[in-house]
Formats: C-alpha cells, sequence, structure tokens
C-alpha cells in the first residue's frame, strides 16, 4: 500500500490551523495511508499548543517538530521532509488559501504512474481576488523560471507541490525562507524531472488576515532562481 506524507509548515496560523488538520484528516485518497507530519516553526499565537493537545488526542498518527524560533517557511519544510516516510511527499499550507479536498486529485497522477512531481496552479483556471501586483509578481517569475530552465509552467510559487519521494532524494536544497518554493522547482527540474499541472482553486488572504509573503520575498526569489541557474546543487538530499 503507498504511502502518503502531508507536510504542513505552521507560523502563527492558530485561526486555521485546526481546520486544516480537520480537513487533511478526512481526506479519502482510497488505498493511500496517509501520515500528517506537522511542522510549527517557532509561532507565538497558540499555534503549538494546539498542535500538541490534538498530538495528545491521537487522532490519527502525526509526527510534529516544534522549532523554539521562527527559521523560515523553507526550514518547517525541510524538517518535514526529515520526518516524512511516504513514498510520496505533499506540501499542505496552514492558511486555508488552498483547500485540503484537493489533494486526491494532485496526487492522483503519481499514483496512476503519469507523472513524478505535480504542483497546482492556481492560474490555470479562472481565480477571482488575486491581486494586480501578485499576478503580475507570479507571472515574471515562473516566466524567469521557464526561460532559465526550459520549463512550460504556470505557477512556479504555488504551496502545493507533490512529489514522488525518489525525486526528493535526487534534489538538495539549502533556502530556509520561501525561496524554498524557486529553490524546490529549480532543483527538480535541474535534475530532469518534468512537473504536471493540475488547477487549483484558491482563496487569497489579505495581509491583515495573516498573509506573510511580501515584495522583498520576489527579489529573493529572483536571486535563488539565477543562484540554481549558475551553481549546480551542493547540500543533501531533500529527503533521505
Amino acid at each position: 500500500m503507498p504511502r502518503l506524507s502531508i507536510i504542513v509548515p505552521v507560523y502563527n496560523e492558530a485561526q486555521t490551523i485546526e481546520q486544516v488538520l480537520d480537513k487533511v484528516e478526512s481526506i479519502d485518497i482510497g488505498d493511500v495511508e496517509k501520515e500528517v507530519i506537522v511542522v510549527d516553526d517557532g509561532s507565538t499565537d497558540g499555534s503549538a499548543e494546539l498542535i500538541a493537545s490534538r498530538m495528545r488526542s491521537g487522532m490519527q498518527q502525526r509526527i510534529a517538530h516544534l522549532s523554539i524560533i521562527n527559521l523560515g517557511k523553507g526550514a518547517a519544510v525541510r524538517f518535514g521532509f526529515k520526518y516524512a516516510t511516504g513514498d510520496i511527499i505533499m506540501i499542505q499550507d496552514a492558511d486555508l488559501e488552498l483547500d485540503p479536498n484537493e489533494c486526491g486529485k494532485l496526487v492522483r497522477p503519481i499514483l496512476d504512474g503519469h507523472a513524478d512531481v505535480v504542483y497546482g496552479s492556481r492560474f490555470r483556471q479562472p481565480t477571482a481576488g488575486i491581486s494586480r501586483r501578485t499576478r503580475l509578481a507570479n507571472r515574471v517569475l515562473t516566466m524567469l523560471t521557464n526561460l532559465l530552465f526550459r520549463s512550460r509552467l504556470t505557477d512556479m510559487e504555488t504551496a502545493y507541490k507533490v512529489f514522488r519521494r525518489v525525486v526528493l532524494q535526487r534534489v538538495a536544497v539549502r533556502c530556509v525562507g520561501f525561496d524554498i518554493e524557486p529553490e524546490l522547482t529549480a532543483r527538480v527540474l535541474q535534475a530532469g524531472y518534468s512537473i504536471h499541472e493540475i488547477p487549483i482553486s484558491y482563496n487569497p488572504r489579505r495581509r491583515d488576515e495573516g498573509k506573510k509573503i511580501s515584495w522583498t520575498d520576489g527579489i529573493d526569489a529572483v536571486y535563488t532562481l539565477l543562484r540554481c541557474r549558475l551553481i549546480r546543487q551542493k547540500g543533501r538530499p531533500a529527503a533521505q
């Protein structure tokens, strides 16, 4: 039976983390075993306490890493990769911008043997509520990715990324912030894998609602893409 590891990086998401975990636990992907790996990245709003409480309830197999300080999303994702034991590894944000009910359709191409890497694209179908600035930033970063790595992506910065384990065993990452998104994409493409995109729904948040990514992260993404293009992989594989 294949096993799916769902990594949930968390930083100050007390308002949504329990809803996300409820949805993740209720996902039905057929004959697939699930493990949920929750990584709290130094939250100060009570998220860690909520996660610990759910751990004690024993509702489902769950492995958690609780960081004392905030290191960044990339660090949380990498901790998740370290603990994951699944044949398929998926990243699920804790903010409900992306709907966990769509996990099944993202995993399906891998289960069926049609893909090794699947991204959920927010731009392959009409999506309301995305600001013009966000659309422009994503378009520029995705176009740069396609130019540098000869891909045909529509949404490089998506948080919904699913990998066959063997892919992450061939990919080394070092970023600790939001730049983990372009780094993962660049290294996967450099390793010779194609990225299969699936349209997904998207419910964007505003900054006053907890949105954390900023324009400086866009600059970091450009730098990361250029660095990856010029410097070959160094470091440990994302998954052991």
